[in-house]
């Protein structure tokens, strides 16, 4: 199976192991990933901050990177959401919202394109210790992931997954909301560490690197040591 490679840009920039972690795993479980090197940025801190035409640019071009790809995966279920918000994007546009379509249509998260595509739920992973599951709004609300990152975890060898506390409390993130909300964000992301420490879990996993970022980067601050992991790095572990 054939599948193209949506990075994102937070992965590109700031957490290349994750990319390496998805394209080990999905060559693992019997895929040819390709990577179209014309990708850019998907175009959401744009479109959420009301610049619309600016993300009509960027949509476009992701378009045509990833056109005539049957499967689209990308280790991220907040720019796998924007790509579903293309075809409301170019609503009564003919030529682009056909395209923008076409692309959400064949466009998946990670966890999700393994258990639903690939009908897997047991990557033979190995991790052992404790962790808890950070759920990020986009994945969790907009996309209606909720069970698949569960179930690859249930079946990591040697992991014990402990519920986390108000699982469905948002850490603060929101993309572009940190940044013109801080104080608020702060104290949001406190709540989310507070919980994560509560649970005494050796490892936080999540399937959003913005969410991690922001996460990790306070319980940094406030001395904590617990580990924080993309999905797609437990899944690969052996």
């Amino acid at each position: 199976m054939k599948v193209a490679l949506f990075v994102t840009c937070l992965v590109d920039v700031f957490q290349p192991s994750v990319g390496r972690a998805t394209v080990e795993l999905l060559e693992r479980l019997g895929c040819e990933v390709e990577f179209p090197a014309s990708q850019v940025c998907c175009g959401q801190p744009a479109f959420n901050s009301g610049y619309v035409s600016e993300a009509k640019e960027a949509a476009k071009q992701m378009i045509r990177a990833f056109a005539g790809y049957e499967f689209v995966v990308t280790p991220s279920g907040s720019c796998c959401t924007m790509f579903k918000e293309y075809p409301h994007l170019f609503a009564g546009d003919e030529e682009w919202e056909r395209a923008a379509q076409e692309l959400a249509a064949h466009t998946y998260e990670l966890t999700q394109f393994i258990v639903e595509q690939l009908g897997i739920t047991d990557v033979q992973a190995t991790l052992p210790g404790t962790a808890t599951y950070h759920t990020s709004c986009h994945m969790m609300r907009l996309l209606g992931v909720r069970e698949a990152p569960f179930q690859l975890l249930s079946n990591v060898r040697g992991l014990n997954v402990i519920p986390l506390p108000h699982a469905e409390n948002c850490c603060g993130f929101g993309g572009t909301f940190a940044v013109k909300m801080a104080r608020i964000s702060e104290q949001m992301v406190d709540e989310k560490v507070d919980a994560v420490v509560q649970t005494g879990s050796d490892y936080l996993i999540g399937g959003d690197c913005g969410c991690l970022m922001n996460i990790r980067g306070r319980m940094e601050r406030l001395g904590h040591q617990v580990k924080v992991l993309h999905i797609a790095e437990v899944l690969n572990s052996k």
